[in-house]
């Protein structure tokens, strides 16, 4: 007798799932993602209707490896937008990490777990938790970053003023705009304050003649937080289908920016929240060091909590 519940006929391959809350202080927060353990059978163009089916802004898929080819390589992931694959996101490699550490064979409980991603190898760090503390702290390093093209002249502020579907006086009149990588190309926007980013609403017929105009995938719009929120800055990224709840990658490129500009001291810790005007709230941590006038060991952590568990079912 077929173990599938009614109506899924015997035929079915059944593929694991667990679904986990990234840059979050509880469940049902942060940035959810999906998570298949065993992607060896599933080709791309699965991969990337699976990824359309869970409707998140990101879901992993897990190639398993000999634990010698792990150990010298890494744990093979990829990353897919219900779009897209990506090389790189930030919140997948964590929350992928994390999974791991609670149920890889050979890499539980370890002090690091490397992803093997399309941008090649990121080590991932782990905190233990503390008693009463939900899922596990994990901190990525990310790539160096590169630094692309700044809007700092009064015709480049206009037409992002006019991108963003704001008004030029709205943007922080202290620091430019900039393109910034640290696998994926974000333009890091500061914004005014935080009445202005709570008015964001970006429209893609706007957005994307400059974003493509600059090199940028994303705009990343920034803002001063409130001090009782024990934040140093507040974030948003929107895109066509809706807004991030968080974004690591893109995090890691804010703290780059920032410290290159000094706006936050080299080395030093630093929270961004995001998602907060979505109900989502997230924390991000980041750091990055400004050594000989570059911008290097950029770090984004944060908490990943398990919240589901399931399978699906293919032909």
């Amino acid at each position: 007798m077929s173990n599938l519940p009614a109506p899924f006929p015997s035929s079915s391959r059944s593929f694991e799932f667990a679904q986990v809350d990234v840059f979050a202080e509880s469940p049902l927060a942060g940035n959810a993602l999906a998570i298949f353990p065993d992607a060896r059978s599933l080709s791309t163009q699965q991969m990337q209707a699976l990824a359309r089916e869970t409707n998140l802004s990101e879901t992993t898929f897990i190639l398993p490896r000999s634990p010698a080819v792990e150990r010298e390589r890494g744990v093979h992931v990829r990353i897919f937008l219900t779009t897209e694959e990506v090389p790189f996101a930030g919140h997948p490699t964590l929350g992928t990490a994390s999974w791991l550490y609670w149920n890889h064979p050979a890499f539980r409980n370890a002090e690091q777990i490397t992803l093997d991603l399309g941008v090649g190898p990121i080590p991932v760090r782990f905190t233990p938790s503390q008693p009463g503390e939900l899922g596990v702290f994990a901190t990525m390093q990310q790539r160096d970053p590169s630094f692309g093209q700044l809007l700092s002249s009064p015709e480049d502020r206009a037409a992002l003023a006019a991108a963003l579907d704001l008004a030029p006086e709205d943007l922080d009149p202290t620091l430019p705009a900039q393109v910034v990588s640290t696998g994926m190309a974000f333009c890091i926007a500061p914004l005014r304050s935080l009445d202005v980013l709570s008015r964001l609403s970006l429209t893609p017929q706007h957005t994307r003649p400059l974003l493509e105009r600059i090199g940028a995938k994303f705009f990343y719009c920034i803002a001063p937080a409130n001090e009782a929120s024990f934040a140093r800055w507040r974030a948003r990224m929107q895109f066509d289908s809706g807004e991030d709840p968080a974004t690591g990658s893109a995090s890691g490129c804010a703290i780059s920016f920032l410290v290159r500009h000094k706006a936050v001291p080299s080395g030093s810790l630093a929270v961004i929240e995001q998602g907060i005007e979505i109900h989502r709230p997230s924390r991000i941590h980041v750091q990055a060091t400004l050594e000989e006038n570059e911008v290097r060991k950029v770090f984004v952590g944060g908490r990943t909590i398990p919240v589901a568990m399931g399978r699906f079912f293919l032909p």
